[in-house]
């Protein structure tokens, strides 16, 4: 099967497109050069923001299934630039839409539990959302892009996403690992209720959404436990031995340009029912993690 994997240098896209590798025909796209190791799949570069590259690319390739992952994440940078926010999570998922439309293909697109206003969460798929900023506004109507334009699309939602694959971004977990290590103190917020997404995990439930299921509509695909940043810190510092230097600080103390949601978090019931590739725990997934992080140093 052909298969576009877009946010390919991002860390959901470049899991997806290691574990489509070999088995698919894989188009990765991304901005910019291609940062992941080299494997069997083809490369193009596409700005989500252009209105054209994208959905030219699609065309081409005659994608029968696209997973969007791409999109603008900066939250405080959507905050600064709601134009330009605009421009990547709603004119992206709009390209990609109707790639997928004119190609009668499968199109799984990723958002956020941002969608939220994070005052009576966990939530589930049922529950309205009511965005809080520029990055939650833009990735809800991005949402309302894909199920309103391509027939049978479906919405993986996921939250605060992470990886210890060698190469991939820097995140809370992986700064918690580097600050701990060098004896630093790790502050977290400790009144932000989130359901922490190991990219590996979260890649491989929006791929089985994809091309194995033909649910359409919202799914959550994050990770399956709802906890505070102070706790999920303390979770990965134990599984990695490190000092658990952990000061929780409320999120007011910081000024930031953007909101976040507070009580937060998703409801995977409906995922965990419906798929084989279902979220998991928050230590299976630390633990998986703490694998990652060792192909490091090999």
């Amino acid at each position: 099967m052909r298969v576009a994997v877009t946010g390919a240098n991002g860390l959901l896209g470049g899991e997806a497109v290691a574990q489509l590798a070999g088995k698919h025909e894989v188009l990765a796209l991304g901005r910019g050069p291609c940062r992941l190791p080299a494997g069997p799949f083809r490369w193009a570069e596409a700005d989500l923001g252009d209105g054209r590259s994208l959905e030219r690319a699609l065309l081409d390739f005659r994608a029968e299934a696209v997973l969007h992952a791409g999109a603008h994440t900066d939250v405080d940078g959507c905050e600064r630039d709601p134009e330009g926010a605009w421009r990547v999570n709603v004119g992206g998922t709009e390209q990609a839409a109707r790639a997928c439309r004119a190609l009668r293909a499968r199109l799984v697109a990723v958002s956020t539990d941002y969608v939220f206003d994070g005052r009576a969460g966990p939530y589930a798929e049922e529950d309205l959302p009511c965005p809080r900023g520029a990055y939650a506004r833009t990735k809800l109507c991005g949402e309302e892009a894909a199920l309103l334009i391509a027939p049978g699309a479906a919405v993986a939602r996921v939250s605060v996403v992470y990886s210890g694959r060698p190469g991939a971004k820097a995140t809370f977990a992986t700064q918690i690992v580097e600050k701990l290590s060098r004896g630093e103190q790790v502050k977290a917020f400790d009144d932000q209720w989130v359901s922490p997404t190991l990219a590996a995990s979260g890649a491989a439930t929006c791929l089985e959404l994809l091309l194995e299921s033909d649910h359409a509509g919202v799914l959550h695909a994050s990770g399956a436990t709802v906890l505070d940043r102070v706790d999920f810190a303390r979770r990965v510092a134990r599984r990695f031995g490190l000092p658990e230097e952990i000061v929780g600080v409320p999120t007011a103390s910081v000024k930031l340009p953007a909101p976040r949601p507070l009580r937060g978090g998703l409801r995977v019931d409906r995922a965990c029912r419906l798929l084989r590739a279902a979220p998991i725990g928050v230590d299976e997934a630390i633990d998986r993690f703490h694998a990652e992080w060792q192909l490091r140093r090999a």
